[in-house]
């Protein structure tokens, strides 16, 4: 499976571009669609049926405490669809909760990462994350 767009859904628009920036940094070239809320990344699914996308699928970073629908319902909608929940849900939020932590697992999150509040923990985090992001896209040897 290839993921040739990214789905960053986050409230906060200064996280979003620090995410794409580092992502950019590591040499993470593919789209970035940049959603605000969860409602929007369910209409993008919605609007961009995944039969149509295959064999390259969104990989979604997905915050949790976001207005109209918050991360975890999307997830939940996500997942409990036969058609998106293969789709990979990283959940990249400042809540450390260990009981939404617990509950996202169960839900069917592929990763959980907490943002750290320190700025430069931060950007090493989602650099880590970009050079993840860029193996699971490059291309399978046949």
């Amino acid at each position: 499976m290839k993921f040739s767009t990214l789905l960053l859904v986050d409230d906060d628009a200064a996280h979003s571009t620090l995410v794409e920036r580092n992502l950019r940094r590591v040499g993470y070239n593919r789209t970035i669609i940049k959603l605000e809320n969860g409602q929007e990344a369910l209409d993008w699914l919605d609007n961009n049926r995944l039969e149509n996308l295959v064999p390259e699928v969104p990989f979604i970073l997905l915050d949790i405490n976001m207005p109209v629908k918050n991360g975890i319902e999307v997830l939940e909608q996500i997942k409990s669809n036969q058609d998106t929940k293969h789709v990979p849900v990283v959940m990249l939020t400042t809540t450390d909760d260990p009981n939404e932590v617990k509950l996202c697992y169960k839900l069917g999150c592929n990763a959980y990462i907490t943002k750290p509040v320190i700025h430069n923990e931060f950007k090493e985090k989602i650099r880590e994350l970009g050079l993840f992001i860029n193996i699971l896209s490059s291309p399978m040897e046949q």
